[in-house]
């Protein structure tokens, strides 16, 4: 999706689940063995399977050329890239983060980043994936150098109440969460995500090398 949208010079800037639709509708029925493993008198438990993996995207309304305005604030919350909260401007890779958080939350069921408000965003980040560079948290622009001070995050002192300390100190690092949920090929989707979801937009994986990873290339050789 992101690759055959970039190499036409388009961002999509709004990927996220809504947006991303299957082609059919059609599935099949198999059995859940982790459900009916805690239920053992009962074997009905399944999971429905969609018969094809084929996806479109949907939702273009925000969608942008690269030579265009990219000053203004893009991406539902959940999946917005760091460089769009702290100003920074943006590009091609603010899709990207995007897709991380995405298979993030088809891995674990729920969005990787619960949150409305921009300095617990950061928090979670840095609780998930680690400190912010301070190259990039010294590029912020003047409406987001609030949540910065000595060169670091300010957080926890900045937050606004406990609950949202606690919602941010109850995340997993990424190695963890992934592993939760992932029985197979664990370290290549950790491998890949930590591509997708790099701080500094000039570091993080392009369409096109995502697409050539082993996660992907090892499931693309057995079809």
């Amino acid at each position: 999706m992101a690759l055959v949208m970039h190499d036409l010079r388009l961002i999509h800037t709004d990927l996220k689940p809504e947006n991303i639709l299957l082609v059919s509708s059609e599935y099949i029925k198999v059995p859940d063995y982790k459900v009916s493993s805690r239920s053992p008198k009962d074997g009905s438990y399944s999971k429905r399977l969609p018969k094809s993996s084929a996806i479109k995207v949907i939702d273009f309304g925000s969608t942008t050329y690269d030579h265009q305005d990219h000053t203004y604030i893009v991406s539902t919350r959940h999946y917005r890239a760091p460089e769009v909260i702290l100003g920074l401007g943006w590009s091609y890779p603010c899709d990207i983060w995007s897709v991380g958080c995405i298979l993030v939350e088809l891995c674990s069921g729920e969005a990787l980043f619960q949150t409305h408000e921009n300095l617990e965003h950061l928090g979670m980040m840095e609780r998930v994936l680690g400190p912010l560079p301070q190259h990039i948290l010294k590029r912020a622009d003047r409406h987001a150098e609030k949540y910065i001070r000595r060169g670091r995050l300010n957080w926890p002192q900045g937050a606004t109440s406990r609950e949202s300390i606690k919602a941010v100190l109850k995340l997993p690092r990424l190695q963890n969460l992934v592993m939760q949920h992932v029985d197979h090929s664990a370290g290549e989707l950790i491998h890949l995500l930590q591509g997708l979801l790099k701080y500094d937009p000039s570091d993080r994986l392009t369409a096109h090398e995502a697409l050539g990873h082993p996660f992907f290339s090892r499931y693309h050789g057995r079809s």
